[in-house]
């Protein structure tokens, strides 16, 4: 399982939650949200690997255990690719990547996910805002992930029609949230009101919601 990681400097994150809040407030935010999605992830069908930007070791300090991969270079498609494909040299299958954007997942869904694959050759769990909040792979398939606008609401649409063009079967499964901006933090805390990051935002940025 890998969770796209980065170091949570202020003013690099969480960016759409400012002005509400602080881009100290936001990062903040932000590595509790890394910080349940990392002990959420450690308890499902698969072991978390951190695909991170940043410090690697600020990761080691701050994660100790958990191993890390470097993103590296180029758009989310080209860093997507390289991950899944080390992800799958290191002996994982099938292999699966998500954000920190929900760290209320259910562990339900990320095993529907992976039980999906037994017959789709792609799995995700779509987000409100076109995106996805997993996406799941049952065998490497780098081409999957070029020509996708990503950051748009068409990622979605656009990972499933590149997946038909090149003949992968791919199937969805439930839906979820992404915690992108104030309104999505107002869901979360919400839909989920005893998760860390609901509580953490209840107790220090109330004020601010």
């Amino acid at each position: 399982m890998g969770i796209f990681s980065k170091e949570p400097r202020s003013g690099q994150v969480k960016t759409r939650l400012t002005p509400h809040l602080l881009p100290t407030e936001a990062s903040a935010l932000y590595r509790v949200a890394l910080t349940e999605t990392i002990e959420r992830f450690s308890a499902g069908p698969a072991a978390p690997v951190l695909c991170i930007t940043g410090r690697r070791a600020w990761f080691l300090r701050t994660f100790p255990g958990v191993a890390l991969l470097p993103q590296g270079r180029g758009d989310l498609g080209a860093r997507l690719a390289r991950t899944t494909a080390a992800l799958f040299a290191a002996g994982g299958s099938p292999v699966a990547v998500v954000g920190s954007d929900s760290p209320d997942l259910p562990l339900a869904l990320i095993e529907e996910a992976f039980a999906a694959l037994a017959t789709a050759d792609v799995a995700t769990i779509p987000c409100m805002d076109g995106g996805f909040a997993l996406l799941a792979l049952r065998r490497p398939t780098p081409a999957l992930f070029t020509d996708i606008p990503w950051s748009t609401p068409k990622v979605l649409a656009a990972t499933q029609a590149r997946a038909a063009e090149l003949g992968l079967c791919f199937a969805t499964v439930g839906g979820w949230d992404d915690l992108d901006d104030i309104a999505a933090m107002h869901r979360l805390m919400a839909r989920s009101p005893e998760c860390a990051t609901a509580r953490y935002a209840r107790v220090h940025l109330g004020s601010c919601l």
